[in-house]
């Protein structure tokens, strides 16, 4: 075990409970540290349900364009600890993220605080450390009692799709998780919000009201889209012709025009040119990408293989949509492999992809208890109507699907599975 993940250890015995939402502890121990909070570059705010952190690699790739220095702050990571803090564009160093690590610890004295609190702190302390131009900040749970909404005067806010997803600790509908992650908004911050539901909508629009703030909305205000196989982005200033995404699906459209929307709404000053390189070069692992290593080397060299980190029914829904597009350019069988958590909708997500799956094979997410088991994940799909088989590993899984002539071979369903994935593979995110 490294010292990374014996410090990490540590700090897991702090609180009883992985969640548990409030501001408070994480304020009492940044007061303690001397308010490191009031020293960050820049701060972008990112909440949402869905495209939180494909929003945040736009924003990341349109400024790094631009020569600018960036801080990111994400999470969950998919295999190292250090995936969720960059300082200027780089994975934080196992030193240096072990040193803030101990002087939270330190100055926390056994206080109770959460896992995520005292790590947030952390990269909150090394953010305002760094010189940067700016910090792109993206919200672990909800957003009014995350542990990042500790910036009290951030340069602006995003929030995207709000959907349906960890019910139990934000609320049973829409609008009531999206009036959570409308506590991110601060009165004199700008404000632009992606697609919604009515619902969503009405949420975050009132909670803007209240505090005094315009929303810059999509599909009001700002949208893009497809046409003649480049990207159009179009708000009130005008009309930009734009290369596709680099990431792929149709959702990414919407990702890539709401990360725009912010730049130009906050007033980034980013050029045409600088939007299009930043198009072009973004990478966010784990979202419908290509996997070519060792694990694509169990299945034949014409199928394909694919991973995507999709975890509810919204991500779900896109992941299908996705894939249909895919088949109408270039059809191929479809094998899904899937493992999920046990709170998430395992029936509802699967549903969205109707009987395109020639064959599902489900898994356990590796050193998960509290995943899916295999065969009651098999059976969901097999009661919507799907041929499915529980399988023991993801490389029995790939096995199976290598009988399958010329498959496109997607694993998906978890982050937390994406990132078993890419561990297995060789292929770490850096």
């Amino acid at each position: 075990m490294s010292r990374t993940d014996l410090i990490l250890k540590r700090l897991l015995t702090l609180h009883p409970r992985l969640i548990d939402l409030t501001l408070d502890r994480i304020e009492r121990l940044l007061e303690d540290m001397g308010r490191p909070q009031d020293r960050l570059p820049p701060v972008i705010h990112v909440a949402g349900t869905n495209g939180k952190g494909s929003t945040v690699a736009y924003l990341r790739a349109f400024l790094e364009a631009a020569g600018k220095r960036v801080h990111v702050y994400t999470s969950p990571q998919l295999v190292n600890f250090r995936e969720r803090i960059r300082l200027n564009g780089k994975l934080v160093t196992a030193p240096v993220l072990n040193a803030a690590l101990e002087a939270c610890e330190q100055v926390n004295a056994g206080q109770a605080i959460t896992y995520f609190e005292i790590t947030t702190a952390a990269a909150i302390k090394l953010f305002a450390e760094v010189p940067a131009d700016y910090l792109l900040l993206e919200v672990g749970l909800g957003g009014r009692y995350d542990a990042t909404n500790v910036v009290a005067r951030p340069l602006g806010a995003v929030i995207t799709p709000v959907s349906i997803d960890h019910v139990e600790y934000l609320g049973p509908t829409v609008k009531i998780i999206a009036r959570e992650k409308a506590g991110i908004i601060k009165r004199g911050a700008p404000l632009v919000v992606g697609r919604q539901t009515e619902d969503g909508l009405a949420s975050i629009t009132e909670e803007a009201r209240r505090l005094g703030v315009t929303p810059f909305i999509a599909g009001q205000d700002f949208d893009g889209f497809v046409q003649n196989g480049a990207m159009l982005y179009q708000d009130e200033a005008g009309l930009l012709d734009l290369p596709l995404p680099a990431l792929r699906g149709a959702h990414q459209i919407d990702n890539a025009a709401l990360a725009i929307a912010a730049a130009r709404h906050f007033g980034l000053g980013l050029t045409r040119a600088q939007l299009a390189e930043g198009l072009r070069r973004v990478v966010w692992p784990a979202r419908l990408s290509p996997v070519r290593g060792k694990l694509s080397a169990l299945l034949p060299p014409t199928a394909e293989l694919w991973l995507d980190g999709g975890h509810n029914e919204a991500g779900g829904a896109v992941l299908a949509e996705a894939l249909r597009d895919m088949n109408r350019a270039w059809p191929r069988p479809l094998v899904l492999i899937m493992g999920t958590f046990a709170n998430k909708d395992a029936g509802g997500i699967l549903a969205h992809f109707g009987h395109d799956p020639k064959l599902v094979l489900t898994v356990k997410i590796p050193g998960e208890r509290a995943s899916w088991p295999a065969r009651t994940l098999a059976d969901l799909a097999i009661a919507g109507g799907l041929k499915a088989r529980p399988m023991r590993s993801i490389e029995a899984a790939l096995k199976a699907a290598a009988a399958i002539p010329d498959a496109r071979v997607v694993i998906c369903g978890s982050l937390h599975l994406a990132g078993e994935v890419l561990k297995k593979n060789g292929t770490p995110p850096t």
